[in-house]
């Protein structure tokens, strides 16, 4: 079965080939036959009832500083020319994001997208996660300045960040007696209109902070992410290091309690955060973690949410 796999994504040559996972997802397709084609988030556009792309064909390799070729653009409807859309460009998850699933969400399900345009829209990472409070550590969502002091009060040991970060971008960690809380609701203030989010230290993020991959709601690996020295995140892109991972029975809990809310919402590839046994976020627009999980494993992700894909269509 040959497919024609538009992929929407950040441009092919910003990419790290060995921690990508949008990369092995095209190769994998690749391998499979399918025909590739590449776009960026601008280049959508809508006229009378008909989304079309300014798209590449797109050709991937395994090769350093020569991992892609692109074709000569041309107008592809992605409703008629197109079997599968892979949305996979970067957060920030703002209006332009927001309006990208609108764009999308006239040719899905026709036209097969990557996670549903509707429920990404729905589910942004540290939003949708509160559906799921049993699992949760302590959090906030308040704009409210009064809010936000009560809880550092009560809780001491906090994180502050941006609802709608991404990568770590933002992320504060006060400790009890740290005096820049309001220089930082200032600052947050004037840089966001929408609420922030405070969440209780969890010290176990000392140990790592696990992601967890989800594939059509099963459970398919989970890499741990090691803060560096002198740091309170784990992303690896700020120095995070990947470790092995095994799941634990409350981590395997999480998992049993979310898999079938995310197949029912079209959630084919989604990745969770795990501290010390508490959920903090499901990362559905654009998750990572393939390509170490692979690594560590000895598996293919890729070919299994391939596999989901190909059984959806």
């Amino acid at each position: 079965m040959a497919l024609t796999v538009a992929i929407q994504m950040d441009h092919v040559s910003s990419i790290d080939i060995d921690g990508d996972s949008t990369f092995v997802l095209a190769l994998e397709a690749q391998n499979r036959g399918h025909g590739l084609l590449h776009y960026l988030p601008g280049d959508l556009s809508y006229r009378d009832g008909r989304v079309t792309a300014w798209a590449q064909a797109l050709e991937v390799r395994r090769e350093a500083d020569n991992h892609y070729s692109l074709g000569e653009t041309r107008s592809v409807d992605l409703a008629e020319d197109v079997d599968v859309v892979l949305m996979r460009q970067d957060p920030p998850f703002d209006m332009a994001y927001i309006t990208a699933t609108h764009l999308l969400e006239q040719v899905h399900p026709r036209t097969l997208v990557v996670n549903d345009p509707r429920e990404v829209r729905n589910a942004p990472e540290k939003l949708f996660v509160n559906r799921f409070q049993e699992f949760m550590p302590p959090t906030l969502i308040a704009s409210n300045r009064d809010d936000i002091l009560a809880f550092r009060t009560e809780h001491k040991d906090i994180i502050v960040k941006p609802l709608y970060g991404n990568g770590g971008a933002g992320v504060f960690h006060l400790m009890p007696g740290d005096e820049n809380l309001n220089s930082l609701l200032e600052m947050f203030t004037e840089m966001f209109r929408e609420p922030i989010i405070v969440q209780a230290y969890l010290a176990d993020v000392r140990e790592g902070d696990k992601r967890i991959i989800l594939i059509d709601g099963q459970v398919a690996g989970a890499v741990n992410r090691v803060p560096a020295a002198g740091e309170s995140r784990s992303n690896m892109h700020v120095g995070g290091k990947p470790a092995k991972a095994q799941l634990t029975e409350r981590e395997q809990e999480i998992c049993a309690a979310l898999g079938p809310e995310l197949k029912a919402r079209g959630l084919i590839f989604v990745g969770i955060d795990v501290i010390g046994g508490y959920l903090t976020e499901i990362n559905v627009t654009s998750p990572t973690g393939l390509q170490e999980i692979d690594r560590f494993d000895g598996v293919s992700l890729e070919a299994d949410i391939w596999d989901a894909i190909e059984a959806r269509l």
